[in-house]
């Protein structure tokens, strides 16, 4: 019989199809010495009483109690780090004003390294503690701060993809925070590549370096075009933000004469490992090249209700075939949680369908066919953002790594109102889905070694 690292013995949920989740009652996970679930054994298997006899009692072996289920890690497609010192700060102001005199300022901060280091080691924390075993981020300008990003994500355990942000553009950035020029922005970047990928063959659950310019509005063409040119020399991943707002997708409309997408895809940064946040005024048309190139979007719900203007169609892109997954979009978003994100997908699709506007006919204030459930929010926050990325994360399969969460719906003092068992497995998903706070997430593993413990 095969040797197994650990063997996880209780009952899970996992996504199955964008609108379908599997349960998965009292099953083994059986995962090995490299972090990947190896087999996932039913109590109707043949050798499902051998495995408990063998592994049970032992260290290796580890039984859910009562009102414990797994859940994959949640994959986080789009947190700005340095704005975690920022979180929950004036999000009543617009999107430019916000960036010119609070997030700017803040992030030139992070040229000094001790600084940045106490805000990624808390804000790394704070995801784990979340469930999000998987982020993708933006760091700063700094080349040396951004790879302590990418540093403490190796060391805390956490998949990082990590980018350097780049903005050189002197007409939109400031001067004291911006890069120096079209040709040190480009070496620092594929600098930060190369440290990264050095980095990550000491790293098991892997860390990643991320092509990122932070949007068209801060760069010149010179530097979005040398971008591309980095993204496909070394295969990378390419992070931006794309028409997320009315003054940002008209600034680029009236700059380059186009839209966002097909901006950027001229630029080479629309590519199969690409993830654009928010894309709230895509067109059909947009969507359509977002397919064709692999483009991901990293919807970011609770942001958006305060800085996008409006609420972006989901349910009409996956219906399109555009990958989507979930970004807290930190500190755009104040709440580091994706069951949080969650949550506001669904309650602002159900708000794009009835339309929010009473002084119009029902018939008139919506936009059909917009909502999502509570099933689909939970795909975007795990195998969604695991197929926007390319990897065989998100999801409790064979072949997928065991990146989990562990939640416990029993907790004293904050115990779920689950009663008895007239509530169907279903019911038990839908209720952690939209009641789960950190202090329910008691363990978070990722590529089979335990990150967090409460």
């Amino acid at each position: 019989m095969t040797a197994y690292a650990r063997v996880f013995h209780g009952t899970a949920f996992t996504s199955r199809t964008p609108a379908e989740i599997d349960m998965l009652p009292d099953r083994l996970f059986c995962v090995g010495e490299d972090g990947v679930i190896a087999r996932i054994v039913a109590p109707e298997d043949a050798d499902y009483e051998r495995l408990v006899r063998t592994y049970a009692g032992g260290d290796r072996y580890r039984r859910l109690a009562p009102g414990q289920y797994i859940l994959p890690g949640f994959v986080d497609l789009h947190v700005h780090a340095p704005q975690w010192a920022q979180a929950g700060t004036a999000l009543d102001v617009p999107l430019y004003d916000w960036l010119n005199t609070y997030t700017f300022p803040l992030e030139s901060r992070f040229a000094d390294l001790s600084y940045a280091s106490e805000v990624y080691e808390d804000l790394v924390g704070a995801l784990l503690a979340n469930g999000t075993t998987t982020a993708l981020y933006f760091a700063t300008i700094h080349r040396e701060s951004s790879l302590l990003l990418a540093e403490i994500c190796a060391r805390r355990g956490q998949r990082g993809l990590v980018g350097k942000v780049v903005m050189d553009d002197p007409g939109q950035t400031p001067a004291y925070y911006r890069d120096a020029d079209v040709q040190t922005a480009l070496a620092d970047t594929e600098q930060f590549i190369l440290s990264v990928r050095e980095l990550a063959k000491t790293v098991k659950q892997g860390v990643y370096p991320v092509v990122t310019p932070r949007f068209i509005p801060s760069c010149t063409d010179e530097v979005l075009t040398g971008l591309g040119e980095l993204a496909a020399k070394y295969d990378t991943h390419v992070q931006s933000h794309c028409s997320e707002s009315d003054w940002a997708h008209g600034y680029v409309k009236e700059r380059l004469g186009q839209n966002d997408a097909c901006a950027l895809h001229g630029f080479g940064l629309l590519r199969d490992k690409s993830v654009m946040a928010h894309c709230n005024f895509l067109s059909d048309e947009d969507a359509a090249l977002f397919a064709r190139t692999g483009t991901a979007i990293a919807h970011c719900p609770i942001s958006n209700a305060y800085f996008a203007n409006s609420v972006i169609a989901v349910a009409r892109r996956m219906a399109q075939g555009v990958d989507i997954g979930l970004g807290s979009d930190v500190s755009g978003g104040y709440s580091p949680s994706l069951y949080d994100n969650a949550r506001q997908a669904v309650i602002s699709s159900r708000m794009l369908e009835d339309g929010v506007n009473p002084a119009l006919p029902a018939a008139d204030r919506g936009v059909p066919a917009s909502r999502i459930t509570i099933d689909e929010a939970f795909h975007l926050a795990t195998a969604g953002g695991g197929e926007a990325l390319g990897l065989p994360i998100g999801r409790l399969a064979e072949g997928y790594v065991w990146d989990a969460q562990i939640v416990d719906t029993a907790v004293p003092g904050a115990r779920l109102p689950i009663f008895g068992a007239e509530e169907h497995l279903h019911g038990i998903f839908e209720k952690i889905m939209y009641l789960v706070r950190p202090e329910h997430i008691r363990e978070v593993w990722v590529q089979g070694e335990r990150v967090h413990t409460r």
